[in-house]
């Protein structure tokens, strides 16, 4: 008798970057980013809220750079393309309401070295981190969430790119994805979702074939091979959209920002956050080395979970699960190997993965659209730690 196989189907969705929440990380980030550049040590915790023609900046944020918040936001909202005045958010409509203040000293002295209890730079705050990959694609992220993404960031390409030919494209765009697993592995594409608005004389015929051809063009055609179904605007028309349409905030997309709703998630936000805050910096030190572990072929799928007290520099604990196929014999020789090879304090992680020093090959803007993970230009995406890893599980086994 032949074996059964295990069959189910997974679906990750994913937003553009003219979406109001993705908007509101993009903003966050760009000032982020801005506060670095000037000032590597930066204090930023930045909070973006944006609804019809008006965006609030708040937070704290400490920092000797000197920054133009509301330049920083107009030029976000430029970029991303809502710049046609009249529909309720536009860079020429917008009012801008900054309301910055410092950083809590009680927080500033957990996470400066020597201002606190320890002489240790110490984690911003408690919570856990997880970091997830997979062998099923080349970037090894999950495919759901990472073809959700190529969708939307593609449309968005040919929009900026073509702006004549895709006149009726307008910013806000979500996409979803369905793909049909067969012992663990992506077999096949079920379902395409993509809502996108548009202008009011757009054809829903013509945007249905472009979203076909995009959809061909980013993903694997073996993937492609059976009969997918697509659901372009089914609602029937997407005209009003954006902040205009609904109100937008920093950090409401963590699923989409991460693996799609595969493996598990710390519920911290990464946009508007320095590295001190480990809620962004751990967990992108945890896909670091979830990615080259699965890189370096000690298992197929990894995650990584790591947790922290407030104001120490320590992780409180470390917990590795390969789902059942890691190749040494425990997932806790794989904690051991993780140990050794990475350090995990906080200064550390920031010094390893370079997380103060955005410039010209990677900054945070870019992370807070299409996805976090699985980009190679930011530096928690490199494998570069593939041999150490191979090395150190020889000596285990």
């Amino acid at each position: 008798m032949s074996k059964i196989k295990a069959t189910h189907v997974f679906t990750s969705e994913s937003v553009s970057e003219g979406h109001p929440d993705k908007i509101c990380d993009q903003i966050s980030d760009a000032i982020l980013d801005a506060c670095l550049v000037q000032d590597p040590e930066s204090r930023v915790a930045c909070e973006t809220l944006c609804t019809t023609n008006l965006v609030v900046i708040s937070g704290e944020i400490t920092t000797k750079a000197k920054v133009n918040w509301q330049e920083v936001a107009l030029d976000t909202i430029r970029e991303i393309g809502y710049t046609e005045p009249g529909l309720g958010f536009s860079v020429d409509d917008v009012k801008v309401m900054v309301c910055i203040h410092r950083q809590s000293p009680d927080i500033s002295q957990g996470v400066t070295a020597g201002a606190g209890r320890f002489k240790e730079q110490g984690a911003g705050d408690q919570g856990m981190m997880f970091g997830y990959a997979s062998s099923e694609t080349t970037e090894l992220m999950p495919a759901p969430i990472l073809y959700a993404h190529k969708i939307v960031e593609e449309l968005a390409r040919l929009r900026k790119t073509e702006p004549e030919k895709y006149a009726y494209l307008r910013p806000d765009a979500k996409s979803q994805v369905s793909i049909r697993y067969t012992d663990g592995r992506p077999v096949g594409v079920e379902t395409i979702v993509l809502s996108h608005q548009h202008t009011p004389d757009a054809d829903m015929q013509v945007l249905e074939k472009l979203v076909k051809r995009v959809v061909k063009k980013v993903i694997p055609p073996e993937l492609l091979s059976g009969k997918v179904k697509y659901y372009v605007n089914p609602t029937g028309r997407f005209e009003l959209g954006g902040p205009a349409g609904d109100t937008g905030l920093t950090g409401r997309k963590i699923i989409v920002d991460t693996y799609g709703g595969v493996g598990s998630h710390g519920g911290g936000a990464f946009s508007g956050k320095d590295p001190s805050k480990v809620d962004r910096s751990a967990a992108y030190m945890c896909r670091y080395i979830a990615k080259n572990i699965v890189a370096a072929k000690l298992a197929d799928k990894c995650e990584v979970q790591v947790a922290y007290a407030i104001g120490v520099a320590d992780p409180l604990s470390v917990n590795v699960d390969t789902y059942g196929t890691g190749k040494l014999k425990d997932d806790a020789e794989l904690e051991k190997i993780i140990r050794k090879v990475f350090n995990l304090k906080p200064a550390e992680i920031i010094r390893q993965l370079g997380l103060k020093k955005p410039g010209k090959t990677w900054c945070y803007h870019d992370s807070a659209r299409y996805g976090h993970f699985g980009r190679a230009q930011f530096p928690w995406e490199k494998c570069d730690k593939v041999k150490v890893l191979q090395t150190a599980a020889k000596s285990v086994k």
